[in-house]
């Protein structure tokens, strides 16, 4: 009789170790992240304040190319191109040489990247229906889940969370944005040029012809990659697009001339070695400076932008939605898949994973721009909902997930025993860790 499926089992030992590389630069880039966010805020509620909101508004590039851009408008649509192509190749490895090419693993990240999107939207909605005009705009905000900001958290807390789990997280978080910039793309694209958007696809087929290729160069690359986000700039569609579909076009696996699939990385993982240092360290640092950086007013000035509806509901749909959404999508595969929790694993885990999942930040702020511009009183009280939002889900996170951090401990020992000495703890080498 066939065993019923574990969900958040342990994968291959070759997916593990990867995830847990890509992990650790997550978690430093978070560091990062929560350091620039905090100056940010510090500076615009300063007396010096005017000079932060100088240098965001500070103008540079050619004004011929409808590109003399603030720098905060670079920030968000040239340095989160970056950002979403990584996001891209990760994704796009996950689903053809990671673990989760096979559906019935799959099946769970997705799931729950959409009930946690959809959850939060509704409860949005919910809190601004008869609001002010022009309030729904902002749906989409508490959709997000701002990975870096979430792996920051547990390396502050120092859980030992399963490796299953932080996978699950990241592959989640993955998903859960690249949905995110499906969501601008339909919903946030006022004005769309046809003719720039199909001159956007010349430079885009010429990257994909030399990556199927193998070629490397950067020389020849990175031209053809600017080329393709002018254009997707100049065509309304927000230009972080670009970054994501030229992620899809790189191979994941070499080919049979190179060897084949056995023969080491591709392309794709290749590309996210050299440029996530990059995303993490830079990009996304960078762009929480820019976005962050809210003036508050005082307690006065942060009681009323609490007491907003937006604020409400972006708090409300991050760290009730995101719960109920991914811990109910969660419930929902393992009721008609018949699948079962891990062993080691309990309900409490998939709740505080769900918690994190609800630290938005990045894209977040991305949309709030988009829904609301930069200069409206929405906008400013938006960024005080995400952050209050997202400062609450990881207080939360942390307080379940510690009260779980000795049956974390615990798993973690078990994965690190070799008995034979053969570099593969034992754990991943039994026939239960395939199921």
């Amino acid at each position: 009789m066939t065993s019923p499926a574990r969900l958040f089992g342990r994968g291959s030992w070759t997916e593990a170790s990867r995830i847990a590389a890509v992990l650790r630069q997550e978690t430093v880039g978070g560091a990062l992240l929560l350091a620039g966010a905090a100056i940010a805020l510090v500076w615009a509620n300063s007396s010096w304040g005017g000079a932060y909101e100088s240098l965001r508004d500070t103008r540079v590039g050619p004004a011929s190319l409808h590109l003399d851009l603030t720098l905060g408008t670079w920030a968000a649509d040239g340095l989160l191109a970056i950002f979403f192509f990584v996001a891209g190749l990760e994704l796009k490895r996950e689903f053809v040489a990671g673990d989760l090419r096979e559906p019935r693993r799959a099946v769970l990240p997705i799931a729950a990247a959409v009930g946690g999107m959809a959850v939060p939207a509704l409860l949005f909605v919910l809190f601004n229906l008869g609001g002010r005009e022009g309030a729904l705009r902002g749906w989409a905000i508490p959709s997000a889940t701002d990975i870096a900001f979430a792996l920051a958290v547990l390396a502050v807390i120092s859980t030992h969370l399963p490796t299953a789990l932080r996978t699950f997280l990241l592959t989640l978080a993955v998903v859960d944005d690249l949905l995110a910039i499906v969501v601008i793309a339909i919903f946030y694209t006022e004005q769309l040029s046809i003719g720039f958007l199909a001159l956007s696809l010349l430079p885009m087929a010429a990257f994909g012809l030399l990556v199927q290729r193998r070629v490397r160069s950067w020389w020849l690359l990175l031209p053809l990659a600017v080329l393709t986000w002018v254009f997707m700039h100049e065509s309304g569609v927000h230009a972080t697009v670009a970054g994501v579909l030229l992620a899809f076009t790189v191979p994941v696996v070499r080919s049979d001339a190179a060897g084949g699939p056995d023969a080491g990385p591709g392309l794709a993982e290749h590309f996210e070695h050299r440029i996530r240092p990059l995303s993490a360290g830079v990009a996304v640092p960078v762009f929480a400076f820019f976005s962050a950086g809210v003036a508050v007013g005082g307690l006065s000035g942060l009681g009323a932008s609490l007491g907003d509806s937006i604020a409400i509901g972006i708090m409300v749909g991050l760290v009730l939605g995101k719960a109920i959404g991914i811990t109910g999508a969660t419930w929902l595969v393992a009721r008609f898949t018949r699948a079962q929790l891990d062993e080691d694993l309990g309900w409490p885990d998939v709740v505080g994973l769900a918690l994190l999942g609800g630290m938005g930040f990045t894209v977040s702020l991305l949309i709030t721009e988009l829904a609301y511009g930069a200069e409206s009183e929405s906008y400013d009280h938006a960024k005080v909902g995400i952050l209050a939002g997202t400062v609450a889900a990881a207080l939360l996170a942390a307080v379940v997930l510690r009260l779980r951090n000795r049956r974390y401990r615990r798993i973690a020992e078990e994965e690190s025993v070799d008995a034979d000495a053969d570099g593969i703890p034992d754990v991943y080498q039994r026939p239960s860790a395939e199921s």
